[in-house]
């Protein structure tokens, strides 16, 4: 891509430029490597200004990795709610586990180690070994794959697997091998900040006068757009007990398809965590919650539930566009559903949660119907 004059001139600019410019991020100027791991994964599919708030109040509970594996895995997910991919929480607390367990407590150091550990794998263990460990391994994310393609004006789907191991390997060949961990965090810094996927900032840039796309005047056009999987739509209808104390009632996570409420997509969409009686619908929405209801909840068939229809919800996982039909019944004595349990309506935060309860919780709370008073 370059020759050897321009290399060290590329590598000059840019760690310069990175020393300079960079954000100032909670996670920088540590090398310990619990921090840099948690970082790494709630970054994962994750907007930094969404992470902060939680890296800081999840380090408050969990201080080390021995905080953490010895957690409840309730407590985790509780402090994860709201950042969404709730398996990166379970996988990371599986990992502080096994580190404890097999490597006495301390970030393991070799690579198949680090990639041995739940929920890292090629890209997370790069990071931390040279953020931590100043280990000689280049780092490949989409921002690291965008800068590159756009440096060699590489054309094609990145993530097909020959071009991905290809553009890994081009990052290999650029790493400085003095500096891996800044390195890394300089091309990574690069492509979330000024090597944009839209609109890139190339006055701005300190790679620019080694840019193939922009002297060919194509940087825009890097990278060529994915072929989306297809959008499916998909109704629901939620119930929300609630009583005169303003406590409505959760069921535990869904594990399987085990029972009717639990069609095969709901556990994903309710990310396995606590959850209201909700169902797939087609027809009338209320209709077909009511009639699941008499069957789902003991003693169900004789009781002559209010629906109080409240405003729909929207909500988006991966490739599913999700509208929900909430229900309010108001009610004096909750029924007994096992397993459930009781929490205030306003604040559900005593139990981990998706952001599409929450949502459905919400709007329960502007639905609210009288308890009828007995003459």
């Amino acid at each position: 891509m370059f020759n050897a004059r321009e290399f060290a001139t590329f590598r000059k600019q840019l760690l310069g430029w990175f020393r300079q410019f960079q954000r100032d991020l909670p996670w920088r100027g540590t090398k310990d490597p619990y921090c840099i791991w948690l970082s790494e994964i709630m970054l994962q599919q994750t907007r930094v200004a969404a992470v902060i708030p939680y890296y800081e109040k999840f380090l408050q509970r969990f201080r080390d990795v021995h905080a953490l594996a010895a957690a409840p895995e309730e407590e985790v997910l509780r402090l994860w709610a709201g950042l969404g991919y709730y398996s990166r929480a379970r996988n990371l607390q599986k990992a502080a586990q096994q580190i404890v367990a097999r490597h006495g407590g301390q970030f393991p150091t070799h690579m198949e180690d680090v990639l041995g550990l739940p929920g890292i794998g090629n890209y997370t263990a790069a990071a931390i070994l040279s953020i931590a460990f100043n280990e000689k391994h280049a780092v490949l994310d989409g921002n690291v794959a965008r800068v590159v393609a756009r440096l060699g004006a590489i054309r094609g789907d990145l993530r097909e697997p020959r071009r991905w191991q290809k553009l890994q390997q081009t990052a290999d060949a650029l790493l400085d091998v003095n500096s891996p961990g800044d390195w890394n965090q300089a091309m990574m810094e690069l492509g979330a900040t000024v090597c944009l996927p839209k609109s890139p900032q190339c006055l701005f840039c300190p790679a620019a006068p080694f840019c193939e796309a922009r002297k060919l005047g194509i940087a825009e056009d890097l990278p060529e757009k994915r072929k989306k999987r297809a959008t499916v739509h998909i109704i629901l209808a939620a119930a929300i007990f609630a009583d005169k104390n303003g406590r409505t009632l959760l069921l535990p996570p869904p594990q399987e398809k085990n029972e009717e409420s639990i069609a095969d997509f709901i556990p994903t969409i309710v990310s396995r965590l606590w959850h209201f009686p909700i169902i797939s619908v087609n027809g009338d929405p209320a209709a077909k919650l009511r009639a699941f209801l008499k069957r789902f909840v003991p003693g169900g068939r004789s009781a002559k539930w209010e629906l109080a229809p409240a405003v729909n919800v929207r909500h988006a996982v991966t490739y599913r566009d999700i509208t929900i039909f909430p229900f309010r019944i108001n009610l004096k004595k909750f029924p007994r559903i096992p397993g459930a349990k009781h929490v205030a309506l306003h604040d559900l935060s005593a139990l981990p949660i998706s952001n599409l309860t929450r949502k459905v919780a919400q709007a329960a709370e502007t639905a609210a119907i009288p308890l009828k008073k007995k003459r």
